[in-house]
């Protein structure tokens, strides 16, 4: 099936590789197919919950906490909704594992899009990846990496 969507993409897409252009299912298929893959160090991973979902809507992501934080030795899952406006749109992005972050609703898990500048300066071309890449590394930022963490293991 990819072998069609990447012969498909090459044919009528000009060939370059490039995410902006893609139609939503093959962009997310993409990212699937990378996600699958797995990405750079590790320290992220995601996928999709349900593989019968034709939509590709309901991902789960893993963020392993970054190194001399309060987050360090940690494993933090997030949910991300991807709606029938998505890539031009950001999906919505909420923690399933508690966590204590400025840019998260402390009742709900959900990332506050107006404090986080990613979802807040949405553009086309940034991915799943590129959301978890950048919460971990606002996990390193002067605000959040000390900031007190609930009990390991819970959930919103």
């Amino acid at each position: 099936m990819y072998l069609y969507i990447y012969i498909y993409i090459y044919i009528f897409g000009g060939g370059g590789g490039g995410l902006t252009w893609l139609p939503r299912n093959f962009r997310l298929l993409e990212e699937l197919e990378r996600g699958e893959k797995g990405i750079g160090d590790g320290s992220v991973s995601y996928g999709m919950d349900d593989a019968d979902d034709i939509y590709m809507r309901s991902w789960t992501g893993t963020i392993i906490g970054p190194h001399n934080t309060a987050h360090d030795g940690r494993i933090y899952t997030v949910k991300l909704f991807c709606d029938k406006d998505y890539p031009d749109k950001p999906p919505t992005v909420r923690f399933h594992s508690r966590i204590n972050m400025t840019c998260v609703n402390h009742d709900t898990g959900l990332v506050e899009a107006k404090k986080f500048g990613m979802l807040a300066n949405w553009q086309r071309e940034f991915t799943m990846e590129h959301i978890l890449t950048q919460l971990r590394k606002e996990m390193t930022t002067s605000q959040n990496r000390k900031l007190a963490q609930p009990q390991d293991g819970t959930y919103f």
